[in-house]
């Protein structure tokens, strides 16, 4: 059985010189996550956002994903707010009578 490996993070100068060996051409994908211990998954991974990035594939570009991951938190915050004033207009309403 494999076994699993650890998360780990990495900084995006690395991820960027990491997609730059890729994109040189002399080595495959396979073989630059092979050298760097890395999944060969997250590498194509990092590739492919960089193409996205750089405009030569369709997609969410890394700022725009950033963008919608924080405003679906800010309407999940909304919502939470929107859905305790409703219980509180609810409660005093209740107790006006």
């Amino acid at each position: 059985m494999r076994q699993r490996r650890r998360w780990r993070a990495f900084t995006d100068s690395f991820k960027a010189e990491v997609v730059e060996l890729c994109l040189k051409g002399d080595r495959s994908v396979a073989e630059v996550a092979r050298e760097l211990d890395l999944t060969e998954t997250a590498v194509r991974r990092w590739v492919h956002q960089a193409e996205i990035d750089a405009g030569q594939r369709p997609g969410l570009t890394s700022s725009e994903h950033e963008e919608l991951v924080r405003l679906r938190k800010e309407v999940r915050v909304l919502r939470e707010e929107r859905d305790i004033l409703k219980r509180a207009t609810a409660f005093f309403a209740r107790e006006a009578r």
